[in-house]
């Protein structure tokens, strides 16, 4: 094995800024390959990655946001190991939100929370939406230059999310001071120690249970009393804490997700001024652009999931408790499915076919919502500017940029971005 290879992608700081080619190598040798660090098979390849996400009943979702860390609490033996997981699925971290649950009670919580999405609601949303972008870019733009994480990015789409969820607009800014303004802990995924963050959900299950007990008790014309009405697909009425947690984890996983995708984007735009330019004159094209974006830079890096029972991916027999990697970000750099899939190609006709959503019965019920985050963003950023620099002050010339980004090896995404402008006339 190569030096690159013998890496641990889960522990190497080095592979947090540019782990593309560890990726690459690991695909090289077999689209299916168990790591030697941690004993996880990283899917790398795009067909396999798309199988491993439509097979529910052989793959469990239990670990999907933690994988090895701290792995599973007991030895899993035998050839089905679905009774085992039933029974300590409860000594798992984050084993009560969505991304981690299993048919029949994710089916359920699904089903609750595409109650609370409907397609009017995002539309309603999607009004908010070009209104408060409006309202935030131009004070972001007007000083000519700008952190865009904290200056932008952060504070939009929490802001986006609040109003889809109905928090009210009183408490809007403490969701700001809680969740924006505060530096947070490290969190899952972490490639340095193993602690995990508890403030940020902490406090979203406050406000949510107290949001939801209030509109239960007293009914009102507005979005909390639709969550706190929501049934299951049975007719029956959730528990609080079951609403909160679909509540919450649409606010937490949508919020930060969006503000990598955003950041990325313009990290590409300032780092490329004739695509600027392309887009500035034809904005029918932004819509292919964020696909692209998510394709090359996908904000999750990859989902766990563990076998239940023996079974084979891309011809790789695996054994029943193996604990497995859907990596991405590396199925999204496949050379046999994207032609040159290390360049960004603003046309590329099959750029939505990326998974950086996922795929099967966990695909990110946010997506619409981030595409249109995103397209409101980019266009009207794109529109009262003339030229988007990256800050040499801060980041380095050209030839030799410096980024930094999350210590994760769950997310992908830029820590801070600096960026200049020049100002079109009559928009500021």
């Amino acid at each position: 094995m190569s030096d690159l290879e013998a890496k641990d992608f889960f522990r190497d700081d080095e592979l947090v800024a540019d782990p593309y080619p560890y990726l690459d190598a690991l695909r090289g040798k077999c689209p299916v390959q168990r790591e030697n660090h941690h004993g996880v098979v990283m899917v790398t390849g795009y067909e396999e990655a798309v199988e491993v996400f439509h097979d529910s009943a052989a793959f469990s979702s239990c670990v999907s946001v933690t994988g090895p860390f701290p792995g599973f609490p007991v030895p899993l033996e035998g050839d089905d190991v679905t009774e085992l997981i039933e029974r300590h699925r409860g000594e798992l971290p984050m084993s009560d939100q969505l991304p981690t649950l299993d048919p029949p009670t994710h089916t359920a919580h699904r089903a609750l929370l595409m109650r609370l999405i409907t397609p009017k609601r995002l539309k309603e949303n999607e009004a908010h939406m070009w209104r408060l972008v409006d309202r935030m870019i131009e004070p972001y733009l007007a000083g000519g230059e700008g952190e865009f994480i904290t200056g932008f990015a952060g504070p939009f789409t929490l802001l986006v999310i609040a109003d889809l969820l109905g928090v009210p607009e009183e408490d809007q800014e403490e969701f700001l001071d809680r969740l924006q303004r505060q530096p947070q802990e490290s969190g899952i995924g972490s490639t340095g120690d193993d602690h995990m963050a508890h403030n940020p959900l902490e406090f979203l299950y406050s406000k949510f249970t107290e949001y939801i007990e209030d509109r239960r008790r007293e009914p009102r014309e507005d979005v909390l009393t639709g969550l706190a009405q929501a049934t299951f697909p049975d007719g029956s009425t959730p528990e609080v804490i079951d609403a909160v947690r679909v509540a919450a984890n649409l606010f937490s996983a949508g919020q930060e997700t969006t503000v990598r995708l955003l950041s990325s984007a313009l990290k590409i735009l300032a780092e490329d001024r004739e695509l600027q330019q392309l887009l500035r004159a034809e904005p029918e094209r932004v819509g292919n652009f964020i696909e692209e974006t998510l394709r090359l830079e996908s904000p999750v890096k990859g989902d766990f999931r563990l076998s239940r029972v023996p079974t084979t991916v891309g011809g790789v027999d695996l054994p029943a408790g193996t604990t497995v990697m859907v990596v991405n970000g590396a199925a999204n750099r496949d050379p046999r499915r994207f032609e040159n899939p290390s360049v960004f190609d603003v046309a590329r006709p099959n750029a939505r076919h990326h998974v950086a959503f996922g795929r099967g019965i966990h695909t990110c019920p946010g997506a619409p919502l981030a595409r249109a985050e995103a397209r409101a963003s980019i266009e009207r950023l794109l529109e009262r500017t003339t030229d988007i620099r990256i800050a040499e002050s801060v980041h380095g010339p050209a030839d030799d940029r410096r980024y930094s980004y999350l210590p994760t090896f769950i997310l992908r995404g830029l820590t801070h971005l600096n960026l200049e402008f020049t100002l079109a006339e009559s928009k500021i």
